[in-house]
């Protein structure tokens, strides 16, 4: 898990295997200034330091972004960045750090988005995060919605995606469709269809099984809860629940063929 990292630092070892501003912002908490470069000399730094310190790095330009960090919004960030205790400061440094530093948060953004380009869950993973921390108040202000769009851009996200996204954050007449990138042409059996390859797809389980940082198993399990109460609404909505059981109850009372 991720949150072992951040014991380790003291030293600079993390920025060099991470390398580009991500790295640069770590060896700076670590207290050795990097040369911000192209590529790390160890090889691929491993997923879940460039998850989580890039989720910290793009968290921390956000509230910049808007120039208020509210308690909700410290909140939210604690719960989905897990760090034990004893490193607690050394997260708040590195988000700190992070607001301040030359670094654009496009830079922070590209590096993140080549890093896993082959896995663009991932990305969606890390945007979710940041709606989730944006949503924490109660509202995710102009500014705020302005450089999580930016944001999604440079991951390479659809408008489809981020509409997508943004709903299982934000109210909209289309909610529980939007949440399921579904549509309401479609019928009852291809929307149950759907909804269940959805689950299957970002249940937590699969994260927890793709060895991912406890940051991207929260970000999916509340994902899966908000995917679980659009479903509860379209449910309901079309009335799926007593369709099923109309149907059950007519197949045990349909007469059986003579042998």
């Amino acid at each position: 898990m991720v949150s072992s990292f951040w014991g380790a630092l003291s030293g600079g070892g993390l920025g060099l295997a991470l390398g580009g501003p991500l790295g640069a912002l770590i060896g700076a908490v670590a207290g050795h200034v990097l040369i911000d470069r192209e590529g790390a000399p160890f090889g691929p730094a491993p997923r879940e330091l460039v998850f989580t310190t890039g989720l910290v790095a793009l968290a921390a330009k956000m509230a910049r972004s808007d120039g208020v960090v509210t308690r909700d919004e410290i909140a939210a960030f604690r719960r989905i960045v897990i760090v034990p205790p004893d490193q607690q400061a050394r997260i708040e440094s590195l988000f700190d750090l992070a607001k301040h530093t030359s670094a654009g948060f496009e830079a922070y953004a590209t590096q993140i988005a080549e890093a896993f380009r082959d896995e663009p869950a991932l990305l969606e993973d890390v945007l979710d995060g940041l709606f989730l921390i944006a949503a924490a108040d109660g509202a995710i202000h102009q500014d705020e919605h302005a450089y999580l769009r930016d944001v999604a851009t440079i991951f390479g996200i659809t408008e489809a995606g981020f509409a997508r996204i943004e709903a299982r954050h934000m109210r909209r007449p289309d909610d529980p469709y939007l949440v399921l990138g579904a549509t309401r042409e479609m019928n009852d059996a291809a929307l149950k269809q759907h909804y269940r390859k959805l689950v299957a797809q970002t249940h937590p389980d699969r994260e927890i099984a793709r060895g991912l940082p406890e940051e991207a198993v929260t970000i999916a399990t509340r994902r899966l809860a908000a995917i679980n109460a659009a479903w509860d609404t379209i449910e309901a909505e079309r009335g799926l629940a007593a369709k099923s059981l109309a149907a059950k109850n007519l197949a045990t009372k349909r007469p059986r063929e003579p042998a």
